[in-house]
């Protein structure tokens, strides 16, 4: 996959949803061949720090960015709706970023990651990324949500950090699709002062992955 020496152009839209007014950052590619839409978790938004590090990168590699920010979040509210909701919400944003021509992968962090493997399938996603999916509450692996994931139905790529509270890359099935581990991250990707690895660094391993997965999807 080329790298492209554009900057990436940045522009907002709401979209009316049955949920409520969503927004749309658009990160825009010079020659886009795929779109990455891609949401935030129940606890925070779009500026969370491997979304913006997303949006940075992937514009130069072909992909255009959509970070979308679910009602909820537009209306200041400060804790999310149930999941039917967060689906609403989804599938009204939808019928926009497939406007812009590309195939588009749907994304998500956390809670964004469950909506985006529920509506995979339905909404005739190209693919599926999973950044921090909650496998399970923290200390109950018994509650797992392995079957959100599994039924996505198109190639999905985790990407999970290695001491995530919310599922280890050890606890998670081994077949279905792809998984990479950014090693020492915690659910927001956050890795300890005193690990070998800084920041940065784990945040290289987030947008590295999905540059590569992303090439392959071409």
């Amino acid at each position: 996959m080329s790298r492209e020496t554009q900057v990436a152009q940045v522009t907002r839209e709401t979209v009316e949803t049955e949920a409520g007014a969503a927004r749309i950052t658009w990160h825009r590619a010079g020659t886009p061949r795929l779109v990455l839409a891609v949401s935030h978790g129940a606890g925070g938004g779009v500026e969370a720090r491997d979304l913006q590090a997303l949006a940075a990168v992937l514009p130069g590699h072909g992909v255009e960015v959509a970070l979308v920010e679910q009602p909820w979040r537009v209306a200041g509210k400060k804790v999310a709706p149930a999941p039917k909701t967060l689906d609403a919400g989804w599938r009204g944003i939808w019928p926009a970023v497939v406007a812009s021509g590309p195939p588009v992968i749907a994304g998500g962090r956390s809670a964004g990651a469950r909506v985006a493997c529920r509506t995979a399938a339905e909404l005739g996603a190209h693919a599926v990324l999973a950044l921090s999916f909650p496998l399970h509450p923290p200390g109950r692996p018994e509650r797992s949500r392995a079957g959100e994931l599994l039924g996505a139905g198109r190639p999905t790529l985790v990407v999970q950090g290695g001491n995530d509270p919310f599922g280890r890359p050890d606890e998670f099935p081994e077949d279905g699709y792809e998984l990479v581990e950014v090693p020492y991250g915690d659910h927001g990707f956050a890795v300890p002062k005193r690990a070998p690895v800084t920041q940065e660094q784990a945040l290289e391993a987030v947008t590295a992955a999905v540059v590569r997965w992303a090439g392959s999807l071409m």
